[in-house]
């Protein structure tokens, strides 16, 4: 019984790689041993890749208080698979004996390759930077101000990266870059000119957000204007008034003023005068400051800070006096204080001290007869017309 034999054929994959190789005057060898090349630097690079990853799995447990850390380990944990297997073709084509177009573009390549991956790394570490960053001055809850500002420094700082690349490559493959950036800076220019106090509200916002001299409630005063702050925006900034109106503020004309915020006061200095008559003993005025003293220190969220005779003169005798409220709550320092004012007319009226200012006498005088528009006197009407001044005097 015969067999039939089905006919083999040769594959010419091989003729034609060796034709390719002839072409470019890379001998077989010379193809092979880049071949390898490629093959094992992908193999170790995969493999310090997967290793990489394993010890950044246990450095992000143990930098978790590192900004700086967290941001390498998050940024370098990026680094794909196909960026390693274009390293790997490029190691192989770089051991190859090529002729010198393609070490031209070979070179072209390497400067995409590992430009393009340094982009993606600045993108990624700009992102996971700048999130932290924003996240670490965060005060609880979901701050929009903080959100927005964000976005748009995450947005600039990025769209910076990818065009720096771009201009990079276009130079690296010799086209003149000179016109498009000069191009590009003149037309910046030009929109900037443009929309100034849109980019100045912008910034401004951007400022607002990143150095926080106010967030959303605190209560603040701006330029005779006082309110809550309830909404920062890119462009304004709105305000509850106490008495209940809004009051909106673009954010670069707010930075530009001296912007007093309550809200982060630790403690509240309080100072206020106390008069009383200037016909008061001397014994009873020395005993004053040490009575303050005492009513004062009654109060536990108060700090007695100094009492003194301040100014002696014909109408008053006037004590300063400053003490500290330890708590920073609007209601508790006015009761304090209410509390305070009531002892200290207790006071006056133990030490037989009057508030009252001293007596003032008024001299009334008559008006002499009038006279004629030359200055000349009349001649009486009356009797009464040449009459003598008559001083009077009249006890308020």
């Amino acid at each position: 019984m015969c067999c039939l034999r089905r006919p083999i054929r040769k594959e010419p994959g091989l003729n034609r790689i060796t034709v390719f190789f002839q072409s470019l005057d890379i001998s077989l060898a010379n193809g092979l041993f880049a071949l390898g090349a490629a093959i094992g630097s992908f193999v170790l690079m995969h493999a310090a890749l997967m290793l990489f990853r394993k010890r950044l799995g246990k450095l992000s447990e143990e930098c978790q208080h590192r900004p700086f850390a967290q941001v390498l380990i998050k940024t370098l944990a990026r680094t794909g698979t196909f960026a390693i297997f274009a390293t790997a073709i490029l190691i192989g084509l770089s051991v190859l004996d090529l002729p010198e177009p393609w070490n031209a573009r070979i070179s072209h390549l390497w400067f995409f390759t590992l430009g393009i991956q340094i982009a993606m790394f600045l993108h990624r570490a700009v992102k996971v930077g700048s999130r932290s960053y924003f996240l670490k001055h965060k005060r609880g809850g979901v701050d929009q101000q903080v959100t927005v500002a964000h976005t748009v420094v995450i947005w600039l700082l990025q769209t910076t990266v990818w065009v720096v690349f771009v201009l990079a490559l276009l130079s690296n493959l010799g086209i003149n870059v000179t016109t498009f950036v000069a191009s590009l800076g003149i037309g910046g220019v030009a929109i900037a000119l443009a929309v100034q106090n849109i980019l100045g509200d912008l910034f401004a916002s951007m400022s607002i957000a990143v150095d926080k001299p106010f967030e959303v409630g605190d209560s603040i005063t701006v330029d005779k204007i006082s309110g809550t702050v309830e909404h920062v925006g890119l462009k304004s900034t709105r305000l509850r008034a106490i008495g209940g109106e809004q009051i909106i503020i673009s954010n670069a004309e707010l930075l530009r003023q001296t912007v007093f915020n309550f809200r982060r006061m630790t403690t509240r200095r309080i100072q206020f005068t106390l008069r009383a008559s200037p016909g008061t003993p001397r014994e009873l005025a020395a005993q004053v400051p040490d009575r303050v003293r005492e009513i004062v220190g009654k109060h536990d969220k108060a700090r007695f800070d100094r009492a003194h005779l301040k100014t002696v003169d014909q109408n008053w005798i006037e004590y300063e006096i400053v003490y500290t409220m330890l708590d920073t709550d609007y209601s508790l320092y006015m009761d304090t204080q209410q509390a305070i004012n009531l002892d200290l007319m207790v006071m006056f009226d133990e030490l037989g001290i009057s508030t009252a200012p001293r007596p003032q006498h008024v001299l009334l005088q008559d008006a002499a007869a009038p006279g004629d528009v030359r200055g000349e006197q009349q001649p009486a009407a009356n009797e009464y017309a040449s009459a003598a001044l008559r001083p009077r005097f009249v006890n308020p």
